[in-house]
């Protein structure tokens, strides 16, 4: 196993900074609205778009693998080398 140097010990501290303070503040922001109330139809357009979000996601990762896979992206990208097949 590669021993961390000093540039990626210091991106893993500032990113769980980042992680930690964000957590604050998400706790913060939720305790600070506890009192609003949210309806049937809240309720309703949340989990709709909860639901939707989740599935454009999906729909647009699985054809980003797909296009990826049949090799729809290597013509796209001018500046990538081919790689053939080493001889044997």
């Amino acid at each position: 196993m590669r021993s961390l140097n000093l540039g990626q010990i210091a991106i893993i501290v500032v990113l769980i900074a980042l992680l930690v303070l964000t957590g604050f503040w998400a706790t913060s922001v939720w305790n600070a609205s506890a009192d609003a109330v949210m309806g049937k139809h809240g309720w309703i357009a949340l989990g709709l778009g909860t639901f939707f979000s989740l599935v454009i996601g999906c729909g647009l990762m699985a054809l980003m693998f797909f296009s990826n896979r049949s090799g729809h992206d290597d013509a796209a990208d001018p500046f990538r080398k081919s790689r053939e097949p080493p001889p044997e």
